[in-house]
C-alpha cells in the first residue's frame, strides 16, 4: 500500500514537470500560433513523394488515373514558390506578371498546363493538400481526369512560412 502511494507521487510529481504553466503563444486572430514545420536539406524527396503519393490515391479514389512527377512543371512550381515569397503574397501572377501558362512554357513542356494550386502556410504538405481538397476549385486541379503530370515544390522562408505550388499538366 506505502509502495503504491509512492509510485502515485513520484508519477504525479513527474507528471507536473511536464505540464506548462505557459499558455501556448496567440496570434492576433486569437488563435495559438502554428507549430513550426521544419523542413530540412534531406527532406525534400520524402515530401515531394509524400505529396504525390497522397494526391494519386485520391485520384485513385475518384477514378482519375496517377499523375507522373514533372521535372519542368516542378522547375515552374519551384520559381512561383520563391516568386511568391519574395512578392510576400499567395496569388497566382509572378513579379514579372507572369501567369501560371507563361511559366509552364518557359520551361518547355510541351503538354497543356491543367491547373496551379497556391498555399501560404506553416502545415505540412498533406494539411496543405487537405485544405485544398476542401475547396471545390483547388480540388477540381487534383482531381481533373485530363491531367496527367504533377509538378510540385515548395519555398520555405527562414522564420518558417512556407510557399507551397502545384502545377498539373496534361
Amino acid at each position: 500500500m506505502i509502495r503504491s502511494a509512492g509510485m502515485i507521487l513520484v508519477t504525479a510529481i513527474a507528471l507536473a514537470g511536464c505540464v506548462s504553466d505557459q499558455p501556448a503563444p496567440m496570434g492576433a486572430d486569437g488563435l495559438p500560433l502554428p507549430k513550426l514545420y521544419e523542413i530540412r536539406k534531406g527532406d525534400e524527396g520524402r515530401i515531394t513523394y509524400s505529396l504525390v503519393d497522397s494526391v494519386n490515391a485520391l485520384r485513385r479514389a475518384s477514378g482519375a488515373q496517377p499523375l507522373t512527377l514533372n521535372p519542368l512543371l516542378t522547375a515552374a512550381a519551384a520559381t512561383h514558390s520563391r516568386d511568391m515569397a519574395v512578392q510576400n503574397r499567395p496569388w497566382h501572377f509572378g513579379s514579372d506578371g507572369s501567369s501560371p501558362l507563361e511559366r509552364v512554357r518557359r520551361t518547355g513542356y510541351q503538354g497543356r498546363m491543367m491547373g496551379e494550386n497556391i498555399s501560404e502556410t506553416y502545415e505540412t504538405e498533406l494539411e496543405t493538400l487537405s485544405a485544398w481538397m476542401g475547396s471545390p476549385d483547388t480540388r477540381a486541379v487534383i482531381l481533373d481526369p485530363a491531367a496527367r503530370d504533377i509538378g510540385f515544390a515548395w519555398y520555405q522562408e527562414p522564420a518558417g512560412k512556407i510557399w507551397w505550388t502545384v502545377v498539373t499538366g496534361g
